[in-house]
C-alpha cells in the first residue's frame, strides 16, 4: 500500500504538494525463481479495487486472509512483460510472532519489524505449476516520507539459523546523520537479541553497477569474505541475491537486497518502472 517504488504515486505526489492517498496505490508483488520458470507479477491498483479490513486485504483479483494462526495468500495475477498467468495460493505460518519495531533512518520517520521472522510457508501454485514448503520470513516496512528523503541506499539481509532462529541485517546509510546498522537475532518464541554485525565486506557489483555489500565473521581467526551463490533479480537500482556468509558463529544462507535510492528517483528508472508496474484502475 503505498508502494515507495511506485512512479504512478510518485508522479501523484508531485502534482498535489507531495501528498496523495496510499490506498490509490497498491499492488501484490510475487516473484518467483526456480526449475518451474521465472514469474514477475507487481500490477498496481486504486482505490476502487481495494478492500481493507482488519483480517482481510484484497487488492484487485489476489488477496490475503488472516486467521489467527495462518496467513493465507490468494495469487491471481499476470506475469510481465510477457502475459501469463499466476496462479495459486501461498499459506504462511507463523511459529511465533514478534512486536519488535525500530527506526532505520535517524529521525524515527521510517520504520521496520519483523512480523512472524520464524515461519513455515505452503506453497501450491497451479500456474505455473509447482509445489513446495519450507522456512519463510515476514515483515512489515511503513514511512512518514517517501523513502527518497531517507536513505541513500541500503543492505539488508535473513539468514535461518541451525536451530530455526533467524539473523536479520539491516546495514543503512540514511540520507542524515551517522549510518545504522541494525542486527537482531529472532527465536521462534518472540524472544528478540541484539549483536554486534561483523565487518562489511564488499561484493561484485551487479550487472547494472549496484554496489552489494554484506558482514561475516572470521572462521577460525581467519577472514573470512561472503560468498555470492546467485543474483536473483537485477534492475537498475535494485538487486536480490543469495549468499553464504558467517554469522553468530555459523556458516548461513542468506537472502540478500541491495537498494539504490538516488537510482531509484531519477527519470530514466521511473519511466522504465510502468514495463515491470503496469497499473490498472
Amino acid at each position: 500500500m503505498g508502494s515507495v517504488f511506485s512512479p504512478y504515486y510518485a508522479w501523484a505526489r508531485s502534482r498535489n504538494g507531495g501528498v496523495a492517498d496510499p490506498e490509490h496505490f497498491c499492488a501484490i508483488n510475487v516473484a518467483l525463481y526456480g526449475a518451474q520458470g521465472r514469474r514477475w507479477t507487481m500490477t498496481e491498483r486504486g482505490r476502487s479495487q481495494v478492500e481493507r479490513s482488519a483480517a482481510h486485504y484484497r487488492i484487485g483479483p489476489s488477496s490475503l486472509a488472516w486467521d489467527g494462526q495462518a496467513l493465507t495468500i490468494d495469487i491471481d495475477e499476470i506475469n510481465v512483460p510477457i502475459p501469463l498467468r499466476v496462479r495459486g495460493r501461498v499459506t504462511v505460518r507463523p511459529v511465533g510472532l514478534s512486536r519488535f519495531v525500530t527506526a532505520l533512518d535517524n529521525g524515527g520517520r521510517h520504520r521496520w519489524g519483523p512480523i512472524a521472522p520464524c515461519s513455515r510457508v505452503e506453497v501450491e501454485l497451479d500456474r505455473p505449476s509447482a509445489r513446495w514448503s519450507g522456512h519463510a520470513y515476514m515483515d512489515s516496512n511503513e514511512g512518514d516520507e517517501p523513502v527518497e528523503k531517507g536513505f541513500r541506499d541500503w543492505d539488508w539481509a535473513r539468514a535461518e539459523m541451525a536451530n530455526g532462529d533467524t539473523a536479520v541485517v539491516y546495514d543503512v546509510r540514511p540520507r542524515h546523520g551517522p549510518d545504522r546498522v541494525v542486527a537482531q537475532r529472532f527465536s521462534p518464541n518472540g524472544e528478540t537479541t541484539a549483536f554486534e554485525a561483523p565487518p562489511r565486506y564488499q561484493l561484485p557489483a551487479s550487472a547494472w553497477r549496484i554496489p552489494r555489500g554484506m558482514c561475516s565473521e572470521d572462521a577460525q581467526g581467519v577472514p573470512t569474505a561472503p560468498k555470492l551463490i546467485s543474483t536473483l533479480e537485477d534492475t537498475p537500482f535494485y538487486a536480490r541475491s543469495l549468499l553464504r556468509t558467517r554469522l553468530l558463529g555459523e556458516e548461513v544462507t542468506a537472502v540478500h537486497e541491495s537498494l539504490d535510492v538516488p537510482r531509484l528517483v531519477s527519470l530514466p528508472v521511473r519511466l522504465m518502472l510502468p514495463w515491470r508496474m503496469p497499473r490498472r484502475g
